[in-house]
């Protein structure tokens, strides 16, 4: 988990586009949805409440950093169009 943010092995950080950047965003922030659901379904079944307020903090993260990507997706498109790519 603790190499996730670096460059991909030739690339420079600044280098990858606003697309690539809300591809991972928004994979990331499913991932992060789905394991949300998932902590706050187990909070439920056990009783667990701060285990279920945990999981809904997570789902909310989530949607939101897979919102992000596609903002940053939608964004990319406009200037890529007019590059002529």
């Amino acid at each position: 988990m603790g190499t996730e943010h670096l460059p991909k092995e030739g690339m420079m950080a600044d280098e990858r586009n606003l697309t690539e950047r809300g591809v991972d965003n928004s994979l990331k922030g499913k991932i992060k949805h789905a394991a949300g659901h998932v902590k706050d379904a187990l909070g439920g079944l056990t009783g667990d409440k701060s285990m279920q307020a945990e999981g809904k903090v997570d789902q909310l993260k989530g949607k939101l950093q897979d919102g992000l990507g596609a903002v940053q997706r939608d964004l990319d498109r406009p200037a890529r169009t007019n590059d002529g790519l």
